[in-house]
Formats: C-alpha cells, sequence, structure tokens
C-alpha cells in the first residue's frame, strides 16, 4: 500500500502544530496533527518521537477535536515540548484496537520516521481510553519499536502481558472509572509482574471517574518519565 503526504493546513515548521494527512492508494486518509519541537532541524540531532491515540470523543468532528486533551492539547495552548508529536484521528466507525487502525499507525510511524529526523531509541506510545486500548495492542504486538508505553484508563490483553516484561509501562487508571473498569488496568500491571516485568508503574487515581487522563497528561513526571527512556535499554 503506497503512501503520499498532503498537508491540510500550514507545512511543518519548528515550534507548530499543523493538521497533516497521509494519503493511501486505496483513497483512505490518516489526518493527524504533526509538531515539531523549536530545536529541530532536518539535518540537526535526532529528536525523540511520541505518537498520541485519542479516545472515542475525538473521533467525530475536525482534526482540531483531537488537541481537547492529551500532549496535543498542551501544544495547542502554547506549551512546548521536546519531541516530534504525532496524534492521528481515527475514523468513527473504527478504534484503536482493531486489526486495520494498528496497521495504520505502523504505517503512519514508518512515514513519520522515514519523512523526520528521528531518534529511533526514543520512540514513546500513550493514549487515553480507547487511545489507551490502542496503546496496549501496539505495544503488545511490537514491544521493540518503542522506548515506553503509557496507557491511561485503557484494557489490554494479559495474555500477551509476557511481551512488555522488558519495555517501561506506566499505566493511569481513576478507581471510579464506569466507562473503562478500573481493573482493567490493574489486570495488566499484575500478568506483566506475573511474567516477570520490573519496569512497570501503575498509578491509580483514588475517587476520579474515566477523566484519568486530565492528571495524567498535566503530570510533568510523566513527561520527564518518558525523557529517561531508551528502547537500547530494554534488551
Amino acid at each position: 500500500m503506497a503512501f503520499t503526504l498532503t498537508a491540510l493546513a500550514d507545512d511543518p515548521a519548528p515550534g507548530k502544530q499543523v493538521a497533516q494527512s497521509l494519503s493511501t492508494s486505496d483513497g483512505s486518509n490518516i489526518h493527524y496533527l504533526l509538531y515539531l519541537p523549536k530545536e529541530y532541524s532536518a539535518t540537526g540531532a535526532k529528536v525523540p518521537f511520541m505518537l498520541f491515540l485519542h479516545g472515542r470523543g475525538e473521533s467525530d468532528g475536525p482534526l482540531s477535536v483531537v488537541a481537547k486533551w492529551g500532549p496535543p492539547m498542551r501544544l495547542a495552548s502554547g506549551e512546548h515540548l521536546k519531541y516530534v508529536v504525532v496524534s492521528p484521528q481515527c475514523p468513527r466507525a473504527s478504534s484503536w484496537s482493531k486489526d486495520d487502525q494498528q496497521q495504520r499507525l505502523l504505517k503512519l510511524i514508518a512515514h513519520i520516521k522515514k519523512t523526520y529526523t528521528i531518534d529511533d531509541d526514543r520512540i514513546y506510545l500513550t493514549g487515553l481510553s480507547m487511545g489507551g486500548y490502542g496503546s496496549w495492542r501496539l505495544a503488545t504486538a511490537h514491544p521493540e519499536m518503542f522506548a515506553a508505553v503509557a496507557p491511561v484508563c485503557g484494557a489490554g490483553d494479559p495474555a500477551k502481558a509476557a511481551n512488555l516484561v522488558k519495555l517501561p509501562v506506566w499505566a493511569w487508571h481513576g478507581t471510579e472509572d464506569t466507562a473503562v473498569k478500573f481493573e482493567k488496568s490493574v489486570e495488566m500491571v499484575e500478568a506483566i509482574k506475573a511474567a516477570g516485568g520490573t519496569r512497570v508503574r501503575f498509578t491509580s487515581l483514588e475517587h476520579i471517574g474515566h477523566f484519568s487522563w486530565q492528571a495524567a497528561y498535566e503530570s510533568n513526571d510523566l513527561y520527564q518519565w518518558f525523557d529517561r527512556q531508551k528502547a537500547s535499554q530494554n534488551k
């Protein structure tokens, strides 16, 4: 399947978050927000890459709704991050954990790595709710691709948790979540530990419901944790 790049808004530039679209040979498109850090240079040092997967609520509407939460929200408010941040939009009829979207994410990752000066040792994955599901699945299927993953109020497959024993994981979940049960994150964390994993963290947000992502992505500790992780350390 061939891919081409089509800009939906401004061309990418350091310090800006802009709309982009990756077109496929079958006529479909992957729409996403792209942020290049202020210090980015095509001929300069390689920079880390963060893939953010939004929740179900951001599947509807214009691409700009993807910036409602998480890293793209911080960028939209004028903050700056040190990563190339890619925030794709999932079609309403699908979800991040489905086979077709997982394949599209892999194609998008490959495109970003080919197009920009990316440090392959520092590729980070995170997502909330539906994006938490997608993050768990993508990480368990391709743990070697990432330096770390932070699923927020999502759920994964405990039977595949052994794939994550070497990958740094930081899961977040509110104890009062009624949309995605708190126990779903507990199951994954405990399954990783049972398989011998020692690099998994879990933040249990007491008396918090489904909106646990507000605390997670407002936490500078999360970004500082990402900064310390390298794929070459996950052997």
